[in-house]
């Protein structure tokens, strides 16, 4: 259950998500600090979902003649959302049965359950519905995880 302490009140400020003297993200959760097994940082998780989405379009354009961004005729709506649900198709089945995307993949990434092994599908699902929000991926604690990632019990970590 998320809880209010897990994200830091609003009115505690932003210090409220910094680790103490000594914390790193992942050592609530007993991950180590540094390589292998530690918490993904910003960086790779941003290239991994940038990777994920060219994957996508790549395949939208191929399957369903969807315009590339920045091409001549721009996407209409429904073209949009034929993008986004295959990135989630793609999430929910590879997070689900490997538990890593192509993106994470590349990157170096796996997305664990935090009670420890590969993320079920149950949770590659709820994770994946909260990503394809938004929001809750831009909401961290103080760990690195988002919404997307505290809700299913979830954290990803690098494995090389």
């Amino acid at each position: 259950m998320v809880d209010r302490k897990d994200v830091g009140s609003w009115l505690e400020g932003p210090s409220s998500r910094t680790q103490g003297t000594g914390e790193w993200p992942g050592q609530r959760l007993g991950l180590a600090q540094h390589g292998p097994g530690s918490v993904a940082r910003f960086g790779r998780r941003f290239v991994g979902l940038v990777i994920d989405w060219v994957v996508a379009l790549l395949t939208a354009r191929g399957l369903f003649q969807v315009p590339l961004p920045f091409s001549e005729h721009a996407a209409t709506g429904t073209q949009s959302f034929i993008v986004l649900g295959i990135f989630a198709v793609m999430n929910v089945l590879l997070v689900g049965t490997i538990g890593t995307t192509i993106g994470h993949r590349i990157m170096g990434l796996q997305v664990r359950s935090v009670a420890g092994g590969r993320a079920t599908p149950a949770q590659a699902l709820v994770r994946t519905v909260l990503l394809c929000l938004a929001i809750p991926a831009v909401i961290w604690d103080r760990d690195g995880r988002g919404l997307h990632d505290k809700v299913p019990n979830t954290v990803i970590v690098r494995v090389r």
